[in-house]
């Protein structure tokens, strides 16, 4: 839809076959995501004393330090684009994806975190 005028004649067809990649991956992770997410879900409901695992903090935490390298990294890329007078639609498009992608998971991670903490006070 945001063609890029200085790629080759052939980047419109990668283009897709990226797109089918990533489409494809989407349809086969995000399901085996929500099913794994809501099984531990169940269990933690029904076992409230997993929420404390060290393994289970470590874990979260390890994804809100990957999830804000991204954003970091995401911000840092747009900046630099800026500065270089590069920022096209179609960039800042994959910028607000990226972005949005990162940023619900950041987000998601660290309310679960917050909610343990509140749980865990007298």
């Amino acid at each position: 839809m945001f063609p890029d005028p200085t790629a080759s004649p052939l980047a419109p067809e990668f283009a897709r076959q990226a797109i089918r990649w990533s489409v494809a991956y989407l349809i086969v992770a995000f399901p085996i995501f929500l099913a794994l997410s809501r099984r531990v879900g169940r269990e933690l409901a029904s076992d409230p004393a997993k929420r404390g695992s060290k393994v289970r903090r470590w874990l979260t935490y390890m994804t809100l330090f990957v999830a804000a390298a991204v954003l970091i990294g995401d911000v840092a890329n747009l900046v630099f684009s800026l500065l270089g007078g590069e920022l096209t639609v179609r960039f800042c498009l994959k910028v607000l994806t990226v972005a949005a992608i990162a940023g619900t998971a950041f987000w998601y991670y660290l309310s679960d975190l917050r909610r343990d903490e509140q749980e865990e006070q007298p």
